[in-house]
């Protein structure tokens, strides 16, 4: 039975998903004061179509959620997992898309 564990390397700057001992992925991430923006996502074409990608997006911003800090999502996968996806306690603050104006009330 492979064994599938998600660490969080802060030397690194990313959450990582390894199976046994093999790294398979990561998320990449960076500290803001207050805020945790994740910024890329990606999964070892070896490892890909094994459900990966959503176990380590799942336990990233649930630890992300964790610490308190808002969630930033600027990586792809990070945003589109939010939008089908909830996770207890986030806050998230969606970027504002370059050349958009502010909504008028």
């Amino acid at each position: 039975m492979t064994d599938i564990t998600v660490t969080r390397d802060d030397a690194e700057s990313r959450y990582e998903i390894r199976s046994d001992d093999t790294l398979a992925g990561y998320a990449e991430f960076e500290l803001r004061p207050g805020a945790i923006r994740f910024i890329h996502t990606e999964i070892d074409p070896a490892f890909q179509g094994q459900g990966l990608a959503g176990i380590l997006a799942e336990k990233a911003l649930t630890d992300a959620a964790a610490s308190g800090d808002a969630i930033v999502p600027l990586c792809p996968y990070i945003a589109k997992y939010l939008t089908t996806h909830e996770i207890t306690g986030a806050e998230i603050r969606w970027p504002k898309r370059p050349g958009t104006a502010p909504a008028e009330a």
